[in-house]
Formats: structure tokens, C-alpha cells, sequence
């Protein structure tokens, strides 16, 4: 009992700043002890795929590192962040046009681009801004891009639906159109002898699209190494799969082309699904198809506020029960792979992340008229472009 009175009597001595400095070190010492406590890896159950012409699907068990853990979380909250900052930037009328956002889907982008090399291609649609930043896009230049400003990733000509980098071929506006461009990049690969495939995604609108089954057909006749990913969110525009499609299988689709059927709000289910799916294309065997089943929380695009045709009680079930994030926040706590301070710092830097990437992309300045020509060829000698009329010259330098 003395030894205790002494001690509280020589911190009150002491003073509040030896005090304060007795609880910094205390804490220091209890997150180092946390954070040595950490598992450095998890395996997990994930839901079956269902399978068509495929006697073996992709494991049941996936197993995940906690630098992988954090990898994931981190990539998808920085997509959810900048695409309700691109909200608010286009309700701002800071950015205009066209504008898809991807909040919702963000474990199909993610879950697909783990499970692939730098190497291999990726193509998809207009509700592009997640695969554009999961392929190595700063958020700043994309911001950038939707602003349309000198810095963005296609020097502010692009916009939200042409995005491109090393290896992403965007970005595609009509709808459907970009599936045989995949499989003339899968052509591509076969012809040069690359080891390589390319990941060609749709929507389940385009899913009925002519174009789309002449593809499967050539794919299938020259064995390319295809991925065709259906994204189906569960509605094209405003309608339900149910009313726009006889069969709502879409991973059967192919026919001929074996498929399978992922949880697309699982990135664990989406990343091994992708692994097995490119084995099989690497291997020789031809095309495969994928449909991921996801949703996206907004509308079709900016103009559309998403709850004439589905409730806002379906939303926000969709949200409560399977939302991506949440699902693998929950299993890294679960499994002692993160701590939940850990994951709200990770929150904080993304949240300034996309702030200084916003400040950028509305203070950069827009590109010179000049420059309007720029671009049109890869490689090539400057050349003249027609204006408006025949008397307005660009000159194009590549």
C-alpha cells in the first residue's frame, strides 16, 4: 500500500507531462505487441462457381496473406472514394458528360487484376474508372481525366468512358463493340506466340448484342486465349435481366465455350475464379466464360438517380448483406489478419489521397485547342488534321 502511494505521489509530483509521456509509451507498447500478434495469412471458404462444360471448377478454399488482405482493401476503398467523389464533382457540374460509376462492383475489378500478370490485356466498357486505377492509373490522373484537364490519363480528351494505359484498351462507349476488339488482342497474343490473355468484359445489356456470339464463335474456332467476363449487375439501363433476357444464364451463353458463375461481390471468390479461368486459356484449351454477379449502388450513369425501376430498400439490403468491402473487412478482423484501427488508417489516407487528387483535377488547366489534333497515330510524322471547315488546320504530332 506505501509503494502505491508513493508512486501516485511522484507522478503527481512529476507532473502532467511525465504522466502523459507514461500513457504514449504504454501505447507504443501495446501496438507493437498487436501488431507482432497479427496472423500472416487465412484460409477461407468461398462459394462454389457453378460450371458449364467444366468437369472441375476453380478451389472452394482460398487462401489469403495479410499483405494481400490489405492490398484488396485498400485498392477497393480508394475506387469506392473516388467514385463518390466523382459524384460530387459532377453534381458540382465539374465534370460533365457521360459518367458511369463503379461503386458496388469493386471486387470484380480487383479480384480480376490480382489473378493476372502486368503482361496480360484488359478491355471492358464505359464503367470503366475501377479497371483504369486497378491497371496502375494514379486516381489523380483519372480525376483528371473526368474534368477533362491536361493531367489526366489521356491528357483530358478521353473522359470518364476512354480511359487507357500499358495494356488497357479502355474504355469503350457503344455498347457490345468492345468484345471483338478482345478477341483480336487474344488473336494478337496467339499470333506473336506471347503467353498472354486478355480479360474482355461486358454487361449483361450487351449480353444480347449479335456481335458478341460472332465472337464466341471465332474464339472458339481459332482457340484464343479469351476471357469473356459478364458483368452482370442485374440490370442493363433501367431493366432487369429478368425482362431483357430469355435466359438469364449468362455463363452458358457460349455454348460450346465452358463457363462458370462467380460471386462477383466476393474478391477472393472473383481472384481465384480469374486464376482458373486464365490456366485454362494459357493452357491451349481456347475460350472460357465468366459472369460475375455483382450490382452497382448508383444508377446507369449520372442522369440516371437509380430507384425508378428497383427500391431503395433493395440498395441498401445489397449494401447491409454483400457489400465487398465490408465482406473483407470483416474477414481480416475476423481472422486477426488486420485490426480495425488499422483498416480506419488506411481509410484516412485514401480519404486525402483522393481530396489532393480532386484539388488537382480542378486546378490543373484544360488543354490548348492546339493540341486537339494530338494523338490520333502512334509513332507517326506530324501531319495536318481538318478543322470544322476546310479552312481550320490541325497539325497532329503523335
Amino acid at each position: 500500500m506505501r509503494k502505491m502511494l508513493l508512486a501516485a505521489l511522484s507522478r503527481v509530483l512529476q507532473g502532467p507531462a511525465a504522466a502523459a509521456a507514461g500513457r504514449t509509451a504504454s501505447r507504443v507498447v501495446v501496438a507493437s505487441r498487436n501488431y507482432a500478434d497479427f496472423a500472416s495469412e487465412a484460409t477461407f471458404e468461398i462459394k462454389k462457381c457453378d460450371l458449364h462444360r467444366l468437369e472441375e471448377g476453380p478451389s472452394t478454399t482460398a487462401v489469403m496473406t495479410r499483405e494481400e488482405g490489405l492490398h484488396y482493401y485498400k485498392t477497393m476503398q480508394t475506387i469506392r472514394r473516388m467514385e463518390l467523389k466523382s459524384d460530387q464533382l459532377y453534381k458540382q457540374k465539374i465534370i460533365r458528360g457521360f459518367c458511369h460509376l463503379y461503386d458496388g462492383q469493386e471486387a470484380c475489378c480487383v479480384g480480376l487484376e490480382v489473378a493476372i500478370k502486368p503482361t496480360d490485356h484488359v478491355i471492358t466498357a464505359y464503367r470503366a474508372h475501377g479497371f483504369t486505377y486497378a491497371r496502375g492509373v494514379p486516381v489523380r490522373e483519372i480525376l483528371a481525366e473526368l474534368t477533362g484537364r491536361k493531367g489526366g490519363c489521356v491528357k483530358g480528351k478521353g473522359g470518364s468512358m476512354h480511359m487507357y494505359t500499358k495494356n488497357f484498351y479502355g474504355g469503350n462507349g457503344i455498347v457490345g463493340a468492345q468484345v471483338p476488339l478482345g478477341a483480336g488482342i487474344a488473336l494478337a497474343c496467339k499470333y506473336f506466340g506471347k503467353n498472354e490473355v486478355c480479360l474482355t468484359l461486358y454487361g449483361d445489356g450487351a449480353a444480347n448484342q449479335g456481335q458478341i456470339f460472332e465472337t464466341y464463335n471465332m474464339a472458339a474456332l481459332w482457340k484464343l486465349p479469351c476471357v469473356f467476363i459478364c458483368e452482370n449487375n442485374r440490370y442493363g439501363m433501367g431493366t432487369s435481366v429478368e425482362r431483357a433476357a430469355a435466359s438469364t444464364d449468362y455463363y452458358k451463353r457460349g455454348d460450346f465455350i465452358p463457363g462458370l458463375r462467380v460471386d462477383g461481390m466476393d474478391v477472393l471468390c472473383v481472384r481465384e475464379a480469374a486464376k482458373f479461368a486464365t490456366e485454362y486459356c494459357r493452357a491451349g484449351k481456347g475460350p472460357i466464360l465468366m459472369e460475375l454477379q455483382t450490382y452497382r449502388y448508383h444508377g446507369h450513369s449520372m442522369s440516371d438517380p437509380g430507384i425508378s425501376y428497383r427500391t431503395r430498400e433493395e440498395i441498401q439490403e445489397v449494401r447491409s448483406k454483400s457489400d465487398p468491402i465490408t465482406l473483407l473487412k470483416d474477414r481480416m478482423v475476423n481472422t486477426n489478419l488486420a485490426s480495425i484501427e488499422e483498416l480506419k488508417e488506411i481509410d484516412v489516407a485514401v480519404r486525402k489521397e483522393i481530396e489532393e487528387a480532386a484539388q488537382f483535377a480542378t486546378t490543373d488547366p484544360e488543354p490548348p485547342l492546339e493540341e486537339l489534333g494530338n494523338h490520333i497515330y502512334f509513332n507517326e510524322p506530324p501531319f495536318e488534321v481538318r478543322g470544322p471547315n476546310q479552312w481550320i488546320r490541325y497539325k497532329s504530332v503523335s
